[in-house]
């Protein structure tokens, strides 16, 4: 089974026959212990650090298949490089444009999308409640929101309505947390340990919703919920608004609260609050535990992973917009 590796330090990377050679480099260019990776174990890297790379590199990635993720010091996603767009399918690109400029046929989609969001923030809000959390009070006023997601007439009532849910669910936060507080969300830039974490956690899933969308017959620009833009792949961050609750805050909830990351492994800065590396290093070991957890599924009869249920979900929207089933939105059903 092929596997995600993270690159935290700065280095080059070479190829050595069929491995992949990483050499870390220090800030004063003595180089470290090689490590190297066999590329038919890789599914994809994602590089925290400056990584040295020449064509012939990328040339050889891009024919594995190899996908490369970059962030910045600030934990910013910046880019990717993909390999050639084999999936890509005609039919499907005009189907999914035609959608996206049907008002109707895109309200269907992004209505159902803010739906399982919706679902899955009350399961979370609910688990927590079950043990001993006061939340009452918010899964009401999140449950009347809910109720108003099919009256809503276009895409700008969606998101606010959108917007309110999470306003509530994150005002949560305080009463799931034992010894940390988010007093409000603040991003760019993320203004104390909760909000840095939130930050970290949604560009994480952002990136892995891409990555499925891409093995699939999707085109990543062409979305529902949130208005195309330039330079950005925004029918991730629709699929990551359902995947949010499930993989990104509930890590965030047991890092925390079991002291998995402490007030340590953060940079406190005047106007920020950044993870160190210590803190990505450990919020990605929870991530990647949830993301390879199994689950019985309803339909296929056989346990899947939740990385796996976000491709499901790319291969149900696609479904739906070639008119062979209609497209339900993922939720917890356990």
């Amino acid at each position: 089974m092929k596997k995600t590796y993270y690159l935290f330090n700065p280095g080059r990377l070479s190829r050595k026959d069929n491995t992949l050679k990483f050499t870390p480099v220090d800030e004063s260019g003595r180089e470290g212990a090689p490590k190297y990776l066999p590329v038919e174990g890789i599914s994809d890297l994602y590089c925290f650090g400056s990584l040295d790379a020449n064509s012939a590199m990328y040339n050889f990635l891009g024919k594995h298949g190899i996908s490369v993720h970059f962030f910045d010091y600030y934990e910013h996603y910046t880019g990717s490089f993909q390999a050639k767009e084999y999936l890509l399918a005609g039919k499907m690109q005009i189907s999914q444009t035609k959608h996206y400029l049907s008002p109707k046929k895109r309200q269907f989609i992004a209505a159902r999308m803010i739906e399982g969001a919706a679902f899955n923030i009350l399961k979370n809000l609910r688990y927590y409640q079950n043990r001993g959390k006061d939340l009452e009070t918010c899964i009401a006023y999140i449950n009347g929101f809910s109720e108003n997601i099919s009256s809503c007439m276009d895409i700008p009532s969606l998101m606010g309505l959108e917007g309110n849910i999470r306003q509530c669910y994150y005002g949560a936060f305080d009463l799931v947390l034992k010894d940390h507080a988010m007093e409000g969300r603040s991003k760019q830039p993320p203004m104390n340990e909760v909000n840095a974490l939130i930050s970290f956690g949604n560009m994480m899933c952002y990136t892995l919703c891409l990555d499925q969308i891409y093995h699939t017959q999707l085109n990543p620009t062409i979305s529902f919920l949130h208005e195309p833009g330039y330079r950005r792949y925004s029918l991730a961050l629709d699929l990551a608004e359902i995947f949010k609750p499930i993989l990104v805050d509930r890590t965030i909830f047991r890092v925390l609260n079991k002291r998995e990351v402490k007030s340590g492994d953060f940079d406190f800065h005047v106007n920020k609050v950044i993870l160190k590396e210590s803190g990505k290093k450990a919020f990605i070991k929870a991530f990647e535990e949830r993301l390879n957890e199994t689950i019985k599924h309803r339909t296929l009869k056989k346990h899947v992973s939740y990385k796996h249920l976000v491709k499901l979900e790319c291969y149900k929207l696609s479904k739906h917009l070639l008119g062979i089933e209609e497209y339900k939105p993922f939720k917890v059903w356990w």
